[in-house]
């Protein structure tokens, strides 16, 4: 008799994912199993997650989730060695909600994030940050990658205090305002904007 097949739940992929977490972040790039369905879990544009519509409480499990996520083809996935769900995903998954800032005004300068899954990524030209503006408010919503895809949007504090530590500089034949980080320039706004 072969085994009954397990319909997918928060529970049985949280289990799933205990598991093939033990020795540090699970190689969910690597993981390529049969699609399993939709699942009711939505990460809502200010980070907070959902299951059945009701917001997930328990950091721990939380954190666990998000070490499954795999973005494919546009759609977000947990994903386990067994199987994949889909689910919903409101802007991006993640949210910046600090960062420091190492070597200031050097050209070793280096911004590391801190996002609301407790992960931890420095901008650089692997894991760039970018400012994507609202077409009708002009207002800017910044983004970091964090890894395969992933990205965090930058809280407004945050922002605030990148702001604070940028320079002008000339980028693709322009002059822009942004910050440096990891060995690169990233522009948040035309210079031309903020001196007009």
């Amino acid at each position: 008799m072969g085994e009954k097949a397990v319909t997918p739940s928060a529970d049985t992929l949280a289990a799933a994912a205990r598991a093939a977490g033990k020795k540090g972040p699970p190689p969910v790039h690597l993981w390529n199993p049969p699609f399993c369905g939709d699942l009711d879990i939505r990460i809502a544009r200010d980070g907070t997650w959902f299951y059945l519509g009701t917001p997930i409480g328990r950091a721990p499990l939380v954190r666990l989730f998000a070490g499954i996520l795999k973005l494919e083809d546009g759609r977000y996935y947990l994903v386990t060695p067994v199987e994949k769900v889909g689910i919903q995903v409101d802007d991006v998954p993640f949210i910046a909600v600090d960062f420091r800032v190492e070597g200031a005004g050097t050209p070793e300068q280096a911004i590391t994030f801190v996002t609301n899954v407790e992960d931890e990524v420095t901008a650089s030209p692997d894991t760039p940050l970018r400012v994507e503006r609202d077409p009708e408010t002009g207002e800017p919503s910044p983004y970091v990658m964090v890894r395969r895809g992933l990205e965090a949007r930058i809280d407004r504090k945050s922002f605030y205090r990148l702001v604070e530590i940028g320079e002008h500089a000339d980028h693709e034949g322009a002059r822009w305002f942004g910050v440096r980080s990891g060995g690169a320039f990233f522009p948040i706004i035309p210079s031309a904007e903020l001196e007009g």
